[in-house]
């Protein structure tokens, strides 16, 4: 079992670092309610709740009251959904934190294994491991195990493929009486929005919307805006506009020659870079963006790599949605790792990002605008300032 499938790291905490992973208690939890936990964390860290926090709070402590009990009707748990930012995936970490390793004879121990995944992960194993096992259950089996308790961070589904493989995980994952939580930053409404197919996941949103409970996490801010002094992981990238060579320094960077162009082997497909040097990597926009690549190709990166360099980054409006989707997805996978990733544009971050495509990439765009803001941006300074 891969250790990110037990451990992981929060995305989305409302504190100056949103990207904090909960502190475990290392004591009895014996009488310690998730309520107790959250609130305990969230003093730790110096930070008060947003009530917008408080229904998601009451629900995750009630569904871990009732761990010990069988799930009466399969999937019993939790969609919590909501804008970038609101501290879902804080939330969804605390919780497991505190039901996944509970004190020996504690009486609120659940006596279930609780598994925590992302969910670009959890579709690159199982589309891997059902090739090579032939089947969804024996893919479930190999990823997750005896697992009764399943936490599903930033659940989406945008590709038609993906949408099929995930209706036949879900309906097994029901099957199996295997409880959920699910973090999303869409209604289980809006998942699969394409027009041409979305009616074919409406099955799987009704299973999931009857099975769980859903639940919005709301409040005004987005608590990765917040200012933060930290400059590790992702933070330790920048956004840099237009990537002159000035810039470049000014962010430790230093543009490769034509000769250090290279390629990287993943799996049986050799992908050009424009460099590696030592741990870091840079990447072609048009290979990585707008070429054939695959979320599983960016997780390669993140793991066999300590940097990444973006370069060559168009305005998105121009371009074709997939596209806009892959750099969204890469920006994903680099800042749930913590790798530091620095996006070499021929514009600001705003014009980037500026609506495109189906209207369904919207809230993606949100999500991967929220994410970039954690990164130093060097672009021209405004004039009067």
């Amino acid at each position: 079992m891969d250790e990110e499938l037990t451990t992981g790291t929060a995305g989305e905490l409302p504190t100056a670092d949103p990207n904090r992973t909960p502190t475990r208690d290392q004591g009895d939890r014996s009488t310690r309610s998730v309520r107790d936990a959250v609130g305990q964390d969230a003093a730790r860290h110096g930070f008060s709740l947003d009530p917008g926090q408080a229904p998601a709070v009451e629900a995750l402590d009630a569904l871990a009251a009732r761990l010990a009990e069988p799930a009466p009707d399969g999937l019993s748990g939790l969609y919590l959904w909501g804008p970038v930012g609101r501290g879902k995936t804080w939330l969804m970490d605390v919780f497991h934190a505190a039901v996944g390793r509970p004190a020996p004879g504690s009486a609120r121990a659940p006596g279930i294994r609780a598994v925590r995944v992302h969910f670009h992960d959890f579709l690159r194993r199982l589309h891997g491991e059902r090739f090579h096992r032939g089947s969804i259950d024996a893919a479930l089996d190999a990823i997750l195990g005896d697992a009764g308790l399943v936490c599903f961070d930033e659940f989406h589904v945008h590709d038609a493929g993906d949408a099929m493989l995930v209706a036949r995980a879900v309906r097994s994952l029901d099957e199996r009486g295997v409880r959920v939580v699910l973090t999303s930053n869409y209604p289980p409404s809006g998942l699969m929005p394409s027009p041409a197919y979305h009616h074919l996941f409406v099955p799987t949103i009704d299973l999931l919307t009857a099975r769980l409970d859903v639940v919005e996490v709301g409040g005004r801010r987005d608590h990765r805006r917040a200012p933060s002094q930290d400059a590790t992981g992702f933070r330790g990238g920048s956004f840099v506009w237009p990537a002159t060579s000035v810039r470049l320094a000014a962010s430790g960077l230093d543009r490769p020659e034509q000769a250090e162009a290279t390629t990287v082997r993943i799996g049986s497909r050799e992908h050009p870079v424009l460099a590696v040097r030592e741990d870091t990597v840079w990447l072609g926009f048009g290979h990585w963006c707008a070429g054939r690549t695959a979320v599983s190709d960016v997780l390669h990166l993140a793991e066999r790599f300590g940097s990444v360099v973006l370069d060559g980054v168009p305005a998105l409006g121009v371009q074709a949605p997939d596209t806009g989707q892959r750099f969204a997805n890469l920006v994903d996978v680099l800042c749930d790792r913590d790798v530091p990733l620095h996006v070499l544009a021929h514009q600001d971050p705003e014009e980037t990002l500026r609506r495109h495509g189906e209207e369904g990439v919207a809230l993606d765009v949100e999500r991967t605008a929220s994410r970039l803001v954690l990164l130093r941006r060097l672009g021209p300074v405004a004039p009067g300032r």
